[in-house]
């Protein structure tokens, strides 16, 4: 089985500031997200004879530099094609784009594309393991990541319609555990098929399925606070959890 990993970071951000070239606990952001690819490679029992390739796409010069100078595993870096490098942009066009470019560049074909993404970078090695195992198992065009939700649009979630304060969806349930179960997509892990990645579809109208990931509270660098939020969370992780101290130790 050959797997194409990828890693996709556009220069700049609305939300924080250069986010993905941005450090968490002194290390380079993205350098946590090539640990855990690291880690898996190196230890994984999903796949007899694994074959992989690992592939950055970007428009950021600094963030290339970042990511070629690491010592844990080679990176070939595509750049980003202008027109995939706008705010609108869908982020499974570039996915897609980087398996095209990978597999002219490498004369190869690929079996399914994993996208880990630099901004969620407090996963483990066993995260990336259960992705694949659920892919292999299930038949589907993609698995993604999630967390379980801790509100419940049944339940303890309000809009306004008209003026007026109402759940997001008009039920009839008095305690949360009666309401269907509800996950977050967290933005961390995605595998897809080779097929349905090239097609135009988005990532919920294919047939897919999901795992379910630690609630970490904070897995998306969305603005400052966010940051520092990370910071606290990961230090905590990586202090008491083997399995998260693992990727950080990694890290050379």
């Amino acid at each position: 089985m050959r797997v194409l990993f990828t890693i996709c970071g556009r220069a700049g951000s609305k939300g924080l500031k250069n986010k993905n070239i941005s450090n968490l606990l002194g290390k380079p952001l993205v350098y946590y997200t090539i640990s855990a690819i690291d880690l898996f490679v190196k230890n994984q029992k999903v796949i007899s004879d694994l074959q992989y390739d690992i592939a950055l796409n970007t428009d950021s010069k600094k963030l290339k530099e970042i990511v070629s100078s690491n010592s844990m595993q080679k990176v070939e870096i595509i750049d980003r094609k202008e027109e995939l490098a706008g705010d609108i942009v869908a982020k499974k066009d570039v996915i897609a784009d980087t398996y095209i470019q990978m597999k002219k560049n490498k004369y190869c074909e690929y079996d399914v594309v994993v996208d880990l993404d630099i901004t969620s970078p407090l996963r483990r090695e066993i995260d990336i393991e259960n992705l694949l195992l659920k892919y292999i198992e299930s038949n589907v065009d993609v698995v993604f990541s999630v967390v379980k939700s801790r509100r419940n649009p049944y339940f303890n979630m309000v809009c306004i319609k008209d003026g007026i304060i109402k759940k997001v969806i008009d039920s009839n349930f008095t305690t949360r555990q009666q309401a269907p179960e509800i996950y977050d997509m967290n933005a961390s892990l995605y595998a897809y098929s080779i097929n349905f990645l090239l097609s135009s579809n988005n990532i919920l109208d294919g047939k897919s399925d999901i795992i379910i990931m630690n609630d970490t509270m904070v897995l998306d660098l969305d603005d400052k606070e966010d940051s520092e939020y990370m910071n606290v969370i990961a230090n905590y992780l990586f202090l008491n959890d083997k399995m998260y101290s693992a990727v950080f130790d990694n890290i050379a």
